[in-house]
């Protein structure tokens, strides 16, 4: 086969990019458009003058109750480990999975990425990220002065330094009677640059075709969106093909976009006047295609502008740079189900059920009236007022006209649509903790019963979460540290300076997530973590700290996760790192064998008075270092049982407040 030419390429790719966009607007967009519609209380477009126009938030409510559960999960900062697959790799896997945690939360703002990417799947059944190097570069300015010609060349010999600003001053006169010049220069030196970013992607600008399964198995994927004149220019990027591409954006128009922004009219009457400015639609395509005619597909990425998607760059590529994620799977279906469309029925129901009961009261309240015509004053029996007179001719000439009372059924249908609600999302004021009055006339059990079966729906949600959007994330965070960062570097990971090469890494690591609900279930890990601690603290007073089963770092990791269940993000302020201690602890043991071999060459050679002095030094030496290392490991074994006892005094003084209903203070930090 022979390789693909850059018109058929380009016709392959447009009818890529149409064939999702024509999906998208049939499957989702007006979906979408009207669960954002729900989600804000807007009216539904039916409601008469005259008659109760309230609308329910069952959307809202189910959405905002669910958050927090998953936020607690997902949004604490250390969410994903890297497991090591071999012995080997087990300290190249923690400061993986250290410097994973330092990408999300530190270089870019972990919190909202997540909030944003759980509450889009949660809403409109599919939260999407994007994960990329952006290269920049940072500008410094520095001032050197009295530079002579021979400096000033040396400094201008790095191509990276340009001149900003120069004053040649006349410093005297050599030898031969020649002017001697000397130099006061501002340079700016020019510093490439880059870090890994992580943003959400709107599911508007997201786009896939119906054939899709999954990612890993989608031959196109794209990311559809719009940027302006200057920052495809500053890109790089032809000036005046950009300009002929420039002007309306179909995107805009869409009926989703104009939803969420609330932009019925149309949109170009708002575009700048400065051409600058002009938007540009800009895909982002991943295709895979047998470009070079060798009969396998490869993926490629391809950047296009415009709504006839002229390339600007075609080039290959070996990983889709996205992380999806639906809360309701559907087998053999990219987009599962959102949580708002399983309520949005019962929103509408309740409404109704709501207007009818408003209106019901109201005409309760202002009952109408059978009056006898041409025997009633009509202006005294319209003009409604506190002892107000109806003047009639005859008795009984004004009647109420009654009106069935309809509050108890109503009550009892929305009564039930709560518990369809109940049922479908696992969200009650019961499951929540908010009714007091449902938890105090039920047993223990009962509610112990009730919060868990809320705890399986919204487990089962967190599960889905992190083992496909959340393990894939992290996969592509590793790839892109692994294929641009610096090769080796410093930073600063739990208040400790570390050195990282990610050329030292292995290949691969299993992802694993931590998911975990409830109070009840977190007072029973940490009662677990409580109890290994003790084991480990037995087997370390009575085998020492060199025994086989388990180490002063282990001991330390579990203490650490007891101050983490206990609230406490940064346990460095109770407890060095485990992989602190094992440098530590390496670093004596260094020291002692080079001890050991100075004692041993001093004893091979011929005693003399001389070397037996030498050899007492030393063993006085050693001994003191041994007294030294003992001592040093019985204050961190004191101080470790130090903060362990404050911990636990933390937990049962918090779990008393909460049982009580108020609060305990404590000397201890909160987190």
């Amino acid at each position: 086969m022979a390789k693909m030419n850059d018109q058929e390429f380009s016709a392959l790719f447009k009818n890529e990019v149409q064939n999702a966009v024509n999906y998208y607007d049939t499957e989702f967009s007006q979906d979408r458009a009207d669960v954002l519609s729900y989600y804000l209380g807007e009216p539904f477009g039916n409601e008469m003058e005259g008659h109760s126009k309230v609308v329910a938030t069952e959307v809202s409510d189910t959405i905002e109750y669910i958050m927090p559960s998953l936020m607690k999960i997902f949004g604490n900062g250390d969410f994903a480990r890297c497991m090591p697959r071999q012995p080997e790799d087990i300290a190249s896997a923690e400061q993986a999975s250290e410097y994973v945690n330092f990408v999300m939360n530190t270089q870019n703002p972990g919190f909202k990425i997540i909030h944003n990417w759980l509450k889009d799947a949660l809403l409109f059944k599919l939260g999407v990220v994007k994960v990329f190097y952006e290269e920049h570069e940072e500008v410094d300015e520095q001032s050197f002065d009295n530079l002579s010609e021979e400096e000033l060349a040396v400094l201008l010999e790095d191509e990276t330094i340009k001149i900003k600003e120069q004053e040649e001053i006349e410093f005297g006169v050599d030898e031969e009677g020649n002017p001697i010049f000397v130099y006061n220069v501002t340079i700016l030196k020019t510093t490439p640059n880059g870090k890994i970013r992580i943003i959400n992607i709107p599911p508007e600008e997201f786009l896939f075709p119906k054939r899709a399964v999954d990612l890993e198995s989608a031959d196109f994927v794209a990311h559809r969106t719009s940027m302006t004149v200057s920052d495809l220019v500053e890109m790089g990027y032809d000036k005046e093909v950009i300009e002929q591409y420039a002007g309306f954006n179909e995107m805009q128009q869409d009926t989703e976009v104009q939803a969420r922004f609330q932009q019925i009219e149309s949109t170009t009457e708002g575009d700048s006047s400065d051409p600058a400015l002009r938007e540009v639609l800009v895909t982002e395509g991943y295709l895979k295609a047998d470009y070079d005619g060798d009969g396998v597909a490869e993926l490629r990425r391809v950047l296009a502008i415009g709504e006839s998607t002229y390339i600007l760059e075609n080039e290959p590529y070996d990983k889709v740079p996205f992380a999806i994620l639906s809360p309701v799977l559907m087998p053999h279906r990219m987009v599962g189900r959102s949580v708002a469309e399983m309520v949005m029925d019962i929103q509408n129901i309740k409404s109704v059920l709501l207007r009818q009961l408003l209106d019901n009261m109201y005409l309760q309240n202002n009952s109408r009236v059978v009056a006898v015509e041409g025997q009633v004053n009509i202006d005294d029996l319209i003009s409604v007022r506190p002892g107000g007179v109806v003047r009639t001719r005859a008795p009984g000439m004004v009647q109420p006209l009654n009106v069935p009372q309809i509050g108890p059924q109503a009550f009892s249908m929305l009564e039930y649509m709560d518990q369809v609600r109940d049922q479908r999302t696992g969200f009650s004021k019961a499951s929540l903790g908010l009714d007091p009055d449902a938890l105090q006339s039920t047993t223990a059990a009962a509610v112990n019963a009730t919060v868990q079966g809320a705890q399986a729906k919204v487990e089962m949600i967190a599960r889905v979460v992190a083992e496909t959007g959340c393990k894939d994330l992290v996969r592509l965070i590793l790839s892109c540290i692994v294929k641009f960062m610096p090769r080796s570097q410093i930073i600063r990971l739990r208040n400790d300076f570390v050195e990282i090469d990610p050329r030292q890494w292995a290949t691969e690591y299993d992802i694993d997530v931590n998911v975990g609900l409830g109070t009840g279930t977190q007072n029973e890990k940490t009662a677990m973590l409580v109890q290994i601690a003790g084991k480990q603290e037995q087997i370390l007073q009575q085998l020492g700290m060199d025994n086989p089963v388990v180490t002063l770092s282990q001991y330390t990791n579990t203490l650490s996760e007891i101050a983490e269940m206990a609230g406490f993000k940064d346990t460095s302020r109770f407890f060095n790192s485990g992989q602190s201690i094992d440098q530590k602890v390496q670093q004596q043991q260094q020291q002692q064998m080079a001890m050991d071999q100075q004692s041993a060459q001093a004893q091979a050679n011929v005693p003399d008075p001389a070397v037996i002095k030498a050899q007492e030094e030393l063993k006085l030496k050693r001994e003191k270092m041994e007294a030294d290392i003992a001592l040093e490991r019985e204050k961190m074994r004191l101080n470790f049982e130090l903060r362990k006892q404050e911990l636990e005094a933390e937990l049962a003084l918090r779990a008393q407040a909460k049982a009580l209903g108020g609060n305990v203070s404590t000397n201890l930090p909160r987190a």
